[in-house]
């Protein structure tokens, strides 16, 4: 005779295979896992974007010095002509004639003056000249990012025929050969500008040799990356500069006097600049 099974009764709340959800106390605490990774990770992603933005700043002005050197190879080494700049009062040209790049960088709203430039056809993408961290918009139109960020240093061709008198003020080279100091490693060519300085495509500069101990910022360097700015030089490389003092523009569009504390940074880039013109 078979005995019937024996029957197993399981408390409600017991049974191994009852889902348990998360107590109060337990989600608070992953929460509170999530929130202290997120603060860790997050200024690392930060810089990681910072540094990718720099880097492709510092590709932008490498391009366009492969342009630079390519118009003085197919000019009989003479280089680019420098000659955009405007003046401070009513935003219109002072010099005319060819120019690397012409325009004005805060009223721009196409890439019309870039394209009818001398070094576009070296290289026909306009998003070159603009610095990939440069977030300002157009005078007049929010939202529209402007089509530069980058301007030709003094030293080089520039600015020759407008004015003879003033022009004796500021050394430039005209031939790519006629570099010597400085050298052609030290020599600035192109800089990322400060946001809120930048105007024509000329950065200004007084010069120690000629202009005295003068300490005005004429042009100020862009600021945006990790407190610095991407310059190259005339041998064809680029640097990141870190400063010692945050680049501010107190009043735009006018000289701006150096304090003691950034005078390092001034003298920095009035180094990589030509002093005489012997």
């Amino acid at each position: 005779m078979n005995a019937d099974p024996p029957v197993i009764r399981i408390r409600p709340g017991t049974g191994r295979g009852e889902a348990r959800g998360f107590t109060l106390v337990e989600l608070l605490v992953v929460i509170a896992i999530i929130a202290v990774l997120a603060a860790l990770l997050l200024p690392a992603l930060t810089h990681a974007k910072s540094k990718a933005l720099s880097l492709a700043c510092m590709n932008h002005l490498k391009q366009l010095q492969t342009c630079w050197h390519l118009y003085a190879v197919d000019h009989d080494d003479v280089l680019p002509p420098n000659n955009s700049v405007y003046n401070l009062n009513t935003g219109l040209p002072l010099a005319e004639g060819g120019s690397w790049c012409a325009g004005n960088a805060r009223r721009d709203t196409d890439t019309e003056n870039i394209e009818n430039a001398l070094l576009f056809p070296y290289n026909r993408s306009t998003a070159i000249y603009h610095c990939p961290a440069d977030r300002s918009s157009v005078e007049g139109h929010p939202g529209l990012l402007r089509t530069r960020s980058y301007n030709m240093s003094l030293s080089v061709n520039g600015w020759p025929e407008f004015d003879p008198g003033l022009a004796r003020t500021i050394p430039s080279y005209k031939k790519l050969t006629q570099i010597q100091a400085p050298g052609s490693s030290r020599l600035l060519v192109f800089l990322d500008v400060h946001e809120d300085s930048i105007l024509d495509a000329l950065f200004g500069i007084p010069v120690r040799g000629i202009w005295g101990d003068v300490r005005v910022w004429w042009d100020i360097p862009a600021n945006r990356h990790q407190q610095g700015c991407n310059l190259s030089f005339a041998d064809g490389h680029a640097e990141h500069w870190r400063w010692r003092v945050p680049k501010v523009v107190r009043v735009q569009l006018a000289a701006q006097p150096v304090p003691d504390e950034e005078l390092p940074d001034y003298r920095r880039v009035q180094d990589g600049i030509r002093q005489t013109w012997d």
